[in-house]
């Protein structure tokens, strides 16, 4: 044992134990870590302002509605805030979300006037500017930063993005694809359809009827 040091020494100390009491050691050891640092942490009040309607009360007109969240209580991602705000503070806020690994595309929303995820958006941590939230603009919005997908699945939908062929496989069993195929594929398939980049289209806002929007042209 000579020449370890003090953190050495407790290592071995807590491997000897048997396992349950390691883990309880190492609970105690997280939480009261943890506990040290958040009792030396100054707040970090950030001012969130998030759009508000809710079709069950056509009267109230949209809003922004302020919320003030400390930013050392939640992840660093607007998701995070959105969460925080939700579970603390209201939870009648509706938002979609879903992996929070940015593969999804379930909170898509406008952020800070930047159509993007808001899983995958860092908060910006300067406490003077707000946060400002709003939904994927010119769609109707179902509820808060909900927006209506409807038309744009079935903008997909008339695409037919799937693979044709007019090759019957042997058997009536399914295609085998090789490797080199498969790659064919890259840089086709990759789109997560949050619809980001069509409502950032100005023509699909005045002309979404007819106009497929970039994110299902892309697919053809």
């Amino acid at each position: 044992m000579a020449g370890l040091g003090l953190a050495e020494m407790s290592a071995i100390r807590l491997l000897k134990q048997p396992f349950t009491q390691q883990v309880k050691q190492l609970h105690i050891s997280t939480v009261l870590a943890t506990s040290d640092v958040a009792q030396d942490k100054t707040p970090k009040i950030k001012s969130v302002q998030v759009y508000r309607w809710n079709p069950e009360t056509p009267e109230i007109k949209p809003k922004m509605q302020e919320y003030k969240v400390d930013l050392n209580t939640c992840g660093p991602m607007v998701l995070d805030v959105l969460i925080k705000i939700k579970n603390s503070e209201d939870s009648t806020l509706t938002f979609r979300r879903s992996c929070r690994e940015g593969i999804c595309g379930s909170c898509a929303m406008n952020i800070g006037g930047v159509n993007t995820l808001a899983c995958i958006s860092g908060v910006n941590t300067d406490l003077s500017k707000p946060l400002k939230i709003y939904p994927l603009p010119h769609m109707y919005v179902v509820k808060d930063l909900v927006p209506d997908m409807k038309l744009f699945y079935k903008q997909y939908a008339s695409i037919e993005p799937w693979l044709h062929t007019n090759v019957t496989p042997a058997n009536n069993k399914e295609h085998l694809q090789h490797t080199y195929d498969r790659e064919k594929l890259d840089g086709l398939y990759e789109c997560i359809l949050c619809a980001c980049c069509s409502t950032s289209c100005p023509s699909y806002w005045w002309n979404s009827e007819k106009y497929l929007g970039p994110a299902v042209l892309m697919q053809v």
